[in-house]
Parts: C-alpha cells; sequence; structure tokens
C-alpha cells in the first residue's frame, strides 16, 4: 500500500475518498500514515472512521462501530476488544495540532516517526486543503475595508503545506482549495499566482509538475481555470467547484501517464440524493416571532395565492445519469443501518415554517428557487433594509430544487438553515446533517461526531468523498506506474 499523509484533515473527506480506492485484485491501494487537524471534533470524527477503516481491513468485528453510530450502545461499553485495538491505532495517526511555524518541529518529527528512513520510503502521497476562509468570496466580502485581512495568516497556512514538500518530497501532492483562490489577492499580488511562483521554490531542492485534473495538456498550456473541478460533472449531486492542483515530483513526472477525471453520464440530482430519506418534520423554535400573526392563515392565503398563479415557463431540468445514479447509489447506502443516522431536523420559529413551506411550493412550481421577494409582502423576513431598493441577498431563504444538483454546501450551514430549504413543502424545514452529508457525498456510515452545529461546520468543510475517490484512483494510477522505478 502507498503512504498518504493528510494535512488540515477536516472531518476526513479527502482520506476517506482515497481510503477506498482498491486495485484490480481488490485490495486497499493507500494507508494513511497521518491525518493533522486543529480542531478536537473533527479529530474525533477522523479517529473513530479510521476506526471503522482498521475494522473493515482486517476483518474485524465491526458491529460495536454500527452500534454506537446508531445509539444503541456508549462509547464506553464499545471500547474493548478488536474495536478498542483499532480504536488505539487510530489514535497513532490522528494528530491535533494548529499547522504553523510555531509547531513545524513536532509535525516534522511525527512524519518522520510515521514515514521510516528516508531511503526506505519507497511512494508515497501528500494531500490536503489549506484553511479557505482566506480566499472565498463569501469571507472576503465580511472583511471589506478590513486594512487587517491583508496580514490574516489564513493567507499563508499554503506555506505549511509547502515546507512539508520541500522537507519530505512526497511522490505525489494534492492540494484543494475554493474556486476564489482564483480571484483573491493580498495587496496587489495575484494569491494564486503567488502559490504557483512558490511551488517552484521549494526547500530542499524539491521540484513539481503541477498538473489539471480536468484538462489533458502540458503544464505551459494551462490556464487558471483549468484547475476548477465542478463537482456535479462527477456524480456528487451538488453544485461544488473547487481549485484542485496534482503535482508530480519532476524526477518521475515523465514516467507517469498523464491522467483526467472521467465525467460522469449526466447529473445526480438532490431528488435521487433524497428521495430514500424517511420524510420528517421540523419541530417548533421556542423564539416567539416579533409580530402576532396567524402564521398559519398567512401560510394558507399564500399558498392560494400560489395555486392561481401562472404556471410559467420551467427551466430545462439536468439531464440524469443512469450510471452515474447507480454508482452515488452503491457507495452511499449501508444495509447494517435499520434508519438513518443524525437525520433529526433542527427547531425552526413559526414563521419560518410557514415560508419554508410556502417558498418550497412555489420552487416546485417554477422549477427554480424564489427569492423571498416573490413572497407575500407578509412572509418577508423581519430585517430593516427588507423592502428598499437595491436591498441585499434576496436569495437568503433558497429552496434545494428537486430535479438539479444542490447549491454549495458550506460551512455556513452550521449557522441556519436559510439556503437550503428542503424542496418538499410538507416537510417544510432544513436540511438535516445527514441530507447535508449525503450532498456531499459521505456514505450514510460516516459518523460526524460533536453537537448538531459542529457536525454541519464539519460536512459544509469537506471535499466530497465520491470525487476524492476519483482523485485517488488516478493517484494510484500513477504511482502504480513508478513501481520498480
Amino acid at each position: 500500500m502507498f503512504p498518504v499523509i493528510d494535512l488540515f484533515a477536516g472531518p476526513g473527506g479527502l482520506n476517506e475518498g482515497f481510503s477506498s480506492v482498491r486495485d484490480e485484485r481488490g485490495d486497499f491501494v493507500f494507508k494513511t500514515l497521518a491525518s493533522f487537524e486543529m480542531d478536537s471534533l473533527a479529530c474525533q470524527t477522523l479517529r473513530l472512521r479510521a476506526t471503522y477503516r482498521d475494522l473493515v481491513r482486517s476483518g474485524g468485528d465491526v458491529q460495536p462501530y454500527f452500534d454506537y453510530i446508531q445509539g444503541k450502545k456508549t462509547w464506553q461499553s464499545v471500547l474493548t476488544g478488536d474495536f478498542r485495538a483499532a480504536y488505539l491505532a487510530a489514535k497513532a495517526h490522528v494528530y491535533q495540532v494548529e499547522l504553523g511555524e510555531d509547531n513545524r518541529p513536532e509535525v516534522d518529527t511525527f512524519i518522520e516517526r510515521q514515514l521510516g528512513p528516508e531511503n526506505e520510503r519507497g511512494h508515497w502521497a501528500l494531500i490536503g486543503g489549506p484553511p479557505c476562509q482566506a480566499y472565498s468570496l463569501a469571507g472576503r466580502s465580511r472583511r471589506t475595508g478590513d486594512e487587517s485581512f491583508a496580514l490574516d495568516h489564513k493567507h499563508f497556512l499554503y506555506r505549511e503545506y509547502l515546507h512539508i514538500l520541500g522537507k519530505f518530497k512526497p511522490t505525489i501532492f494534492v492540494m484543494e482549495n475554493v474556486k476564489g483562490l482564483l480571484s483573491s489577492k493580498n495587496g496587489d499580488s495575484s494569491m494564486f499566482q503567488t502559490i504557483l511562483s512558490d511551488l517552484k521554490r521549494l526547500p530542499g531542492g524539491a521540484s513539481y509538475e503541477i498538473r489539471s485534473l480536468v484538462v489533458d495538456a502540458k503544464p505551459d498550456d494551462l490556464n487558471p481555470s483549468d484547475f476548477i473541478i465542478r463537482s456535479e460533472d462527477y456524480g456528487v449531486p451538488q453544485r461544488r467547484h473547487r481549485v484542485i492542483l496534482l503535482g508530480v515530483r519532476t524526477d518521475v513526472a515523465a514516467k507517469t501517464p498523464r491522467r483526467v477525471l472521467a465525467k460522469a453520464d449526466g447529473a445526480v440530482t438532490v431528488r435521487a440524493a433524497l428521495q430514500t430519506m424517511p420524510s420528517v418534520r421540523a419541530a417548533l423554535s421556542s423564539r416567539r416571532p416579533k409580530t402576532d400573526l396567524d402564521w398559519r392563515e398567512v401560510e394558507t392565503e399564500a399558498l392560494d395565492a400560489i395555486q392561481r398563479m401562472p404556471e410559467g415557463t420551467k427551466p430545462e431540468p439536468m439531464k440524469a445519469g443512469t450510471l452515474a445514479v447507480d454508482e452515488y447509489e452503491a457507495w452511499i447506502h449501508d444495509e447494517r443501518l435499520v434508519k438513518p443516522i443524525q437525520h433529526e431536523p433542527r427547531a425552526h420559529m413559526v414563521s419560518d415554517l410557514a415560508r419554508y413551506r410556502v417558498m418550497a411550493s412555489l420552487a416546485e412550481r417554477l422549477g427554480k428557487s424564489p427569492k423571498y421577494t416573490d413572497l407575500p409582502t407578509t412572509l418577508h423576513p423581519e430585517h430593516n433594509n427588507v423592502g428598499r431598493v437595491g436591498t441585499p441577498f434576496t436569495d437568503r431563504f433558497r429552496v434545494q430544487v428537486w430535479d438539479a444538483p444542490s447549491t454549495t454546501v458550506v460551512s455556513h450551514i452550521s449557522k441556519d438553515g436559510h439556503y437550503y430549504i428542503h424542496p418538499d413543502a410538507e416537510q417544510a424545514r432544513s436540511f438535516t446533517v445527514r441530507e447535508a452529508a449525503r450532498l456531499q457525498s459521505f456514505p450514510d456510515n460516516y459518523f460526524f461526531e460533536g453537537p448538531r452545529t459542529q457536525q454541519f461546520h464539519q460536512v459544509g468543510n469537506a471535499v466530497p468523498p465520491l470525487l476524492s475517490k476519483q482523485i485517488g484512483e488516478i493517484v494510484a494510477d500513477l504511482l502504480t506506474s513508478l513501481q520498480g522505478n
């Protein structure tokens, strides 16, 4: 098996994909030697998932894992036998640390111990995505006018990734970040071009050929946009667009084939992802609306108004991919689960329940998510600038439509669910953790530790595992071509 080191691991989306790759004999191709993550709850998620993988690979008893994630047994009661041994192995490679210059010595020491002597390492891969808040469009917009933004250390955490590239010289690396990286600037400098320039000046003489995973072209012929991967093109039920660099060490690059991802035969839609999920209703929040309106009466009047609206012309639904849906369902489902885990909706104010129900009904009629300005004024949110000319964020209540991939699932889903309204008007709620995880292509047996807010945060910060698996298959192909060299 080829060793993998995972930086800025989050809850393990990249790791899950790589760890699932098998060769023609059915043997696993990769073994994760170290996962680095600063968030304690994400580390708990990583350790638990690594425990499950170890049990699967060793033929151990996985029932304690399923008993725990389904709430049938406590953590202490399952922490025995095979499960305990696998968990201790997971603890040995999941390392909680904030990557940065101050912690480089301990991180380097841990990697050296995990990889072993340099002359015995062979070929291996480095994967990970430096934090993206400093590059994301949303993050930048929130700090417009903030003079300290240019000095934000998150702009430069990619240097920790580059430090490890230069010091340990993995055969291949995969670096992921948000699409906003391409337009992000620090001062007058493009962050994307700065990163590419820094990759050409790695310490220790390391050098890499930077390839696209979607455009088959020589490095000098690639444009920045050629590094954008659109997840919906590869069987993920989500329009998540990310910049991903594939680096191959120059001393072996000429010996490796050039590979790109194969597009799916069509889209995996929200309907395909969620149609097997049981219907659940949200509880009422203890928070009361500021007005004394009878929201059920308002809802009824709004629904009656919708029924009187002309149908209009719906957008053409995206072509569904038969093979893509089959592959997605095989990846997601686990018959050992009696019912979906982490599928409890959060409570909503009664005013939001009315708003969600009406907007979902309107989306069904329009074939797209309406703006809140399409609603009767009685259903407008109680914001000071609502109704003014140029009111921003008119899409802050967004229904995810049935017959298309969802919009990007981001960590803000942990704050509220207004951007992730369920398309079924009868359920009148925002997505559950499990539904968000399905849109991210996490298998149903993937458990996220911590309170629900943190579970959402982990899901939104992850790389879609099904996309990662396809990237891992390309990396496995390249590394396998080098065996014996």
